[in-house]
């Protein structure tokens, strides 16, 4: 299944990713979470979770990240404020690479996200208010690219 991809620029204090990201609409459809989290680890995006979005812009600087909306539906500010807002629902999965702002802007009270990171990696969590974003990018710039997709 081909990703729809959205490239961002840096926005203020967000530094976003060089490339895209990467949104697969309904891949994971009909999934329960445990099989979302045994097909995410079979694509080598581990370290799973299950919560939600957090409703303030942030971004990972040591690690990329994939969202898969489990249940319900958000709307998701990418890219830092002024970004593009995209609306997810049940079955999507987002590739935000390190760097990614991203924030939710509304969701429905049933809202499951599992979340993992490429190879595993060690994540942080950064606010454009309280993070260096000189550091944040040469941070960035030592993430190694991920070897699969997380939906195909």
């Amino acid at each position: 299944m081909p990703a729809d991809l959205l490239p961002l620029t840096t926005t203020g204090r967000v530094p976003n990713h060089s490339q895209p990201v990467r949104v697969y609409r309904a891949a994971l459809r009909g999934k329960t979470p445990a099989e979302i989290e045994a097909h995410l680890a079979a694509r080598d995006w581990t370290e799973s979770w299950r919560n939600g979005i957090y409703s303030f812009h942030h971004y990972h600087s040591t690690a990329h990240e994939v969202l898969v909306i489990a249940r319900g539906h958000a709307t998701i500010t990418l890219g830092g404020e002024g970004g593009p807002q995209l609306t997810v629902e049940a079955g999507d999965v987002l590739l935000l690479p390190a760097g990614t702002g991203h924030r939710n802007d509304g969701s429905s009270a049933d809202l499951l996200v599992i979340g993992a990171y490429a190879a595993g990696r060690e994540w942080d969590t950064c606010r454009p208010e309280t993070t260096n974003p000189d550091e944040a990018r040469a941070r960035i710039a030592q993430v190694p690219m991920w070897t699969q997709e997380p939906a195909e």
